[in-house]
């Protein structure tokens, strides 16, 4: 089964090399990874314990970052070392200052995974929610390097619970502590005969309630919308539009800010509209406007305290993107149908403080209902309630850390 992974890995590598001529995301993953073991520093003398934390892309950092930068607080002396898969999080995070070094991922061959090891010399490694790599989990338990996954979802229907998924379980087996965020998802784990497991939540609820108190000025003045729609694609776009027109709502002002917000996507977005717009970056916050455009990212998770209402796009795709971040504002939010695969949308949905729309009357329908007081008082504070019932993750996992140190 080995060889055939490792096949599989070259075979990924190959597609990826071959696809870049047509995908820049793949012309990034290549020219990021070339000649990794030159560009690769090694911890210097002195700096203790090495943490080593792996994240696929963007959102799986969000996860991760209160627990690296609460190591970094415990252990000030320590060295951190912060990898990624895709480039859509190390384009954006390259720079991060709360890591020693950031770096792509290499392709997950043995040889590789061994260099790679040999390099950092790790004395904790922790993978954010998924992206298993069995020969760097296969090496770091031959090292018997402490190993943890945090953040962890699990479903029925991945393969470590089907019948043909041992290769599946046997890289669960190689960390040292599972943290779900679930108690559903530890019953799945325990289900396999895997005892090192617990709840701790998302340490991304730490996050979002570390950044709603941020207090830092802006750089260009923001706008008191009635409503914000983060993170949208097209499809997302085409529902609002609607909403964006409809004479009852005509009093209303929004900011939208695109998933991708490159100049082609923002130009047609602002020819659709046929109110008074503005891109954010040219706003001077005297221009009378009704819609607000942002065109630059980086923004989104400070721009939600502008609002009282929340839309949170990619519902109509591969599924909504953080939800998490209105709600640490305590804005009721809505979004499309694809929402079952994410854990706090489902709670917001439960709990009456989330609402998931197919189309743009269901839309108009929600936020006409949000318009009465004690349905947007209720929605707010289910939000809110589920936040604070969540948060504590990091800490619960820096114990942890603190407590195996100590040994």
């Amino acid at each position: 089964m080995r060889l055939l992974y490792e096949a599989a890995i070259r075979l990924m590598v190959a597609v990826i090399w071959m696809a870049q001529p047509f995908s820049p995301k793949a012309r990034l993953w290549m020219r990021g990874r070339r000649n990794w073991r030159n560009r690769l520093p090694s911890p210097p003398a002195g700096r203790h314990p090495v943490l080593w934390m792996h994240v696929a892309s963007l959102g799986e950092f969000e996860q991760g970052r209160p627990v690296l930068e609460g190591f970094r607080q415990q252990y000030p002396a320590g060295w951190v070392a912060l990898s990624f898969f895709s480039p859509s999080g190390y384009e954006v995070r390259k720079n991060y200052p709360g890591a020693d070094v950031v770096c792509y991922l290499p392709a997950d061959t043995l040889h590789q995974a061994r260099d790679f090891l040999d390099r950092l010399q790790p004395d904790l490694a922790i993978f954010v929610k998924y992206d298993f790599w069995a020969n760097y989990l296969w090496e770091l338990r031959q090292r018997r390097i402490p190993t943890l996954l945090i953040a962890a979802l699990f479903r029925p229907e991945q393969p470590f619970f089907r019948l043909w998924g041992g290769f599946w379980r046997q890289m669960l087996g190689c960390f040292t502590h599972i943290f779900t965020q679930n108690t559903a998802s530890e019953a799945l784990v325990r289900s396999l005969g895997l005892t090192a497991v617990s709840t701790a939540g998302d340490p991304r609820v730490d996050r979002v309630l570390q950044l709603a108190q941020d207090s830092s000025p802006w750089e260009h003045p923001p706008l008191k919308a009635d409503i914000i729609a983060g993170s949208t694609w097209p499809a997302d776009e085409d529902v609002l539009l609607p909403a964006i027109h409809h004479p009852a709502l005509a009093q209303w002002r929004w900011i939208i800010a695109p998933h991708e917000p490159s100049p082609q996507h923002v130009r047609r977005l602002a020819q659709r509209l046929q109110r008074r717009w503005a891109y954010y970056s040219e706003w001077d916050g005297q221009q009378a406007v009704d819609v607000l455009i942002v065109d630059s990212v980086g923004l989104l998770g400070r721009l939600y305290r502008c609002a009282r209402i929340a839309y949170v796009g990619g519902g109509f795709g591969r599924g909504i993107h953080n939800t998490l971040e209105p709600a640490a504002y305590g804005l009721p939010i809505l979004f499309g149908p694809k929402y079952a695969r994410f854990e706090e949308a489902r709670q917001f949905v439960q709990r009456g403080g989330a609402w998931p729309v197919r189309h743009s009357e269901e839309l108009l329908a929600a936020l006409q209902r949000l318009q009465r007081p004690e349905d947007y008082r209720h929605a707010s504070r289910a939000v809110q309630q589920f936040l604070s019932e969540n948060k504590g993750a990091s800490a619960q996992i820096l114990r942890f850390v603190g407590a195996f140190f100590s040994r």
